[in-house]
């Protein structure tokens, strides 16, 4: 029996059970697009990541999720993590069904799968660098690879607060815990080491960013470019509460650096380092991971992209 072309992993819980809903019209499209392929399903938190190591070694080099940037991220993990096929020779792409769609952002992926499907059998491939960042969890120290943006301070610390609750998966619901949060949130001081420089703050937010959108649509780091080679470094030092809610437009038209306590980088390494007793916590592509001591670098061009 000859192996289908297309590995397709699906997160049936994406956009509260939406891409299980709508699974059997996307079977309809996949087949007028005269796309072969496998259909894998998640049963868990990282379960893309083992089915990425087990459909590569059957032979799979070209892989689909179907998801939103939580199941991205496991697929780029598992892209990178497993042994069977040099990266260089898989090819990736995403139909977005998430809450954020953030990296589908960047390479301007329809998050209407109608209109995407029928493009993905033509579509170009371009490569996008990819992040590789060690952090620590209960004690131990732990990798994990990222295809958008790193969250550090504030960002950690609303990340494990909707990991812990697990009741917002909306673009509302995630708005009102970011203003909700703001108010209980205490800035934690930490040093950043970039380029031979040391910046040593009580850091509202420092964002490490491959793409440019995070957070549903914010630009932490509208300077970032995916194919440049670089990080795209934003530190936002001791801003206070009110200054945060009244420049929150900022977050989403890219003009946050001309804050005057915005600060953005270019870099092919970041170190984050715990200054004092409490750790700044950690998440990368919207999944909470743990805290600091990070270290962050940058894989030039290493994942190969399918877009429009």
């Amino acid at each position: 029996m000859i192996q289908p072309e297309w590995y397709i992993i699906l997160n049936p819980t994406a956009a509260n059970g939406r891409a299980e809903r709508v699974w059997p019209e996307i079977q309809k499209l996949l087949k007028i697009a005269s796309l072969d392929y496998e259909m894998v399903r998640t049963k868990q938190r990282n379960h893309a990541t083992e089915l990425v190591a087990e459909g590569t070694a059957r032979g799979f080099r070209k892989i689909i999720a179907i998801g939103g940037d939580g199941i991205n991220n496991e697929v780029v993990n598992g892209i990178f993590l497993q042994k069977n096929i040099p990266t260089k020779e898989i090819v990736y792409t995403l139909i977005p069904m998430g809450t954020g769609n953030d990296w589908s952002r960047t390479h301007q992926i329809p998050t209407d799968y109608k209109r995407w499907i029928p493009l993905i059998g033509k579509a170009k491939k371009v490569k996008q660098d990819i992040g590789w960042l060690s952090y620590y969890k209960n004690g131990h120290q732990r990798q994990r690879y990222f295809a958008n943006v790193a969250g550090l301070a504030y960002d950690g610390y609303l990340c494990k607060k909707m990991s812990e609750e697990k009741n917002f998966s909306t673009a509302i619901g995630f708005l009102w815990l970011t203003l909700r949060e703001l108010f209980k949130y205490k800035l934690r001081p930490a040093k950043v080491i970039f380029n031979d420089q040391k910046i040593t703050d009580h850091f509202y937010t420092i964002n490490i960013g491959i793409c440019r959108y995070s957070g549903g649509g914010m630009q932490f780091v509208p300077h970032a470019i995916p194919d440049d080679g670089l990080l795209a470094l934003t530190v936002a030092g001791p801003l206070s509460k009110w200054s945060v809610m009244l420049n929150s437009w900022r977050f989403y038209n890219g003009t946050i650096p001309r804050h005057a306590l915005v600060k953005i980088f270019k870099t092919k390494e970041v170190v984050i380092e715990t200054v004092g007793e409490t750790p700044t916590d950690v998440e990368v592509d919207g999944e909470y991971l743990g805290t600091t001591p990070v270290k962050c670098i940058v894989l030039e061009k290493a994942l190969m992209v399918l877009r429009p």
